[in-house]
């Protein structure tokens, strides 16, 4: 049985407006991969980022704590994994700007990482997910790659929402999957 407290509004507001149901968007993909797989759909992991631990603090036997660690490398993308035969691999970017996102949110591995993938035969892409406007989508990868080159050039320095809305392709939230971007690679890359 459990105890019932009355929620304050301005809480009760907090926990309605949180995006996802509080779960956060790198969740959502991870949830979203855990079904594909469990359902033989498709293998697709997040991939571990390489960390060099560099001091550990023992205060007990059973409670270590890492309390200095870097980056060994850069790491390339976010995803990847096999769908339909066909080697997947993206980045996950959030964007709290409502007009445009920035460019130097990519970093130009990740930009060369998915070039090399294109090349090769597989699928790249990243998945942006507008905080503002609650919305998720795939952009493919040439259209980054024109916008990250043209930034070399004329200076501009993100991609506008309107790009998104006109080439990029909108996934809608669903219930199993809760994020079904294989649906979008489906009727648009295979």
């Amino acid at each position: 049985m459990g105890l019932n407290f009355p929620i304050k509004r301005k809480e009760r507001q907090k926990i309605i407006n949180k995006a996802n149901l509080g779960m956060d968007f790198e969740e959502l993909i991870n949830e979203s991969n855990e079904y594909y797989l469990n359902n033989n759909i498709a293998v697709i992991h997040k991939k571990p980022t390489p960390v060099q631990i560099v001091k550990v603090d023992y205060p007990m036997r059973s409670k270590a704590v890492i309390t200095e660690a870097y980056y060994k490398t850069p790491s390339t993308t976010d995803y990847n994994g096999i769908y339909k035969g066909k080697y997947i691999d993206f980045e996950a970017k959030e964007n709290h700007n409502p007009t445009a996102f920035p460019l130097a949110n990519i970093h130009p591995h990740q930009i060369e990482h998915l070039k090399k993938i294109i090349e090769h035969g597989g699928i790249g892409f990243m998945i942006f997910y507008w905080t503002a406007y609650n919305e998720y989508y795939i952009m493919p990868f040439p259209i980054i790659e024109k916008y990250w080159e043209n930034a070399k050039k004329d200076g501009r320095k993100s991609i506008p929402y309107k790009e998104f809305k006109e080439n990029g392709y909108l996934i809608k939230e669903g219930y199993l999957p809760r994020l079904p971007y294989l649906k979008v690679i489906d009727e648009n890359f295979l």
